[in-house]
């Protein structure tokens, strides 16, 4: 089987990521996911993330009876909530810093 140039150049750029200790995901171009593949992918459970969509943190649309959610709008909140949480906790460091409690 001869495998293209194309290919063979993206599947040498996943196994150098895969190599450095990077996650790799491949998915479709924009596909929508389940409520539990999105859970799954934020890591929480899917009552948290139905929470999230209820609470319009998250896009979703609705496919008959079921919620969708983008990838990319997975991503993009994914991306902004690890920002916040960086943010809170070198806050919290600076604290415990200047009460003394690290040295």
């Amino acid at each position: 089987m001869t495998i293209p140039d194309s290919v063979s150049r993206v599947l040498r750029q996943v196994v150098q990521a895969m190599a450095s200790g990077k996650t790799v995901t491949i998915v479709t171009h924009n596909p929508e996911l389940t409520t539990q593949q999105a859970a799954d992918f934020l890591n929480v459970s899917r009552p948290y993330l139905i929470k999230l969509l209820e609470q319009s943190e998250l896009p979703y649309v609705m496919v008959g009876t079921h919620r969708r959610v983008k990838f990319e709008d997975l991503t993009k909140y994914k991306q902004q909530r690890d920002i916040k949480r960086r943010q809170l906790l070198d806050e919290l460091i600076a604290e415990s810093q200047e009460l003394g409690f690290y040295e």
